[in-house]
């Protein structure tokens, strides 16, 4: 095994890059796929059909679910939010989920919520406890709720 999971981390898939991290009160499910030199912090969930890219960190408290694609060097911070059922409701299941896409180097902020089948474009950055309600362009900065561009990343 090239990567490590913390004694008290739950592995279920062998999808792993060399060199990722997986820490303690983490769950990654079967069929999850996880790229290299990644950083899963504690109390995250990564449900079964979620594949993200290489040197991507996630911070602690985030769960990625079903449908979400994320590529290299993308930083999730502390307590996102990820959805993917436009309708939720109780004991009705989607037969398809939203694909929810965080394209290369974007950034997304603590405690924002990412609605179901948005892209967030590469480079941009969402603030902290923001809602992105809708697709966010290439090197944008977004705030609020709704999330709205507020500037450009630049060559920052």
């Amino acid at each position: 095994m090239n990567y490590f999971v913390h004694p008290q981390g739950l592995c279920e898939t062998t999808d792993v890059g060399e060199g990722t991290r997986v820490w303690a009160f983490a769950h990654v499910m079967s069929g999850a796929r996880l790229g290299a030199e990644c950083n899963i912090g504690d109390h995250t969930f990564i449900e079964s059909d979620v594949v993200v890219g290489d040197r991507v960190t996630i911070k602690n408290g985030v769960q990625l679910w079903d449908g979400l694609r994320v590529a290299d060097d993308v930083f999730i911070g502390p307590n996102v939010t990820f959805t993917n059922d436009p309708f939720p409701r109780s004991k009705a299941y989607a037969h398809e989920v939203a694909v929810t896409r965080v394209e290369a180097g974007a950034s997304i902020g603590a405690n924002a919520t990412v609605l179901p089948g948005v892209t967030i474009g590469p480079r941009a950055m969402v603030g902290a406890g923001s809602v992105v309600t809708r697709d966010v362009p290439c090197g944008a900065i977004v705030v609020g709720n709704p999330a709205r561009v507020v500037g450009d990343v630049g060559d920052r």
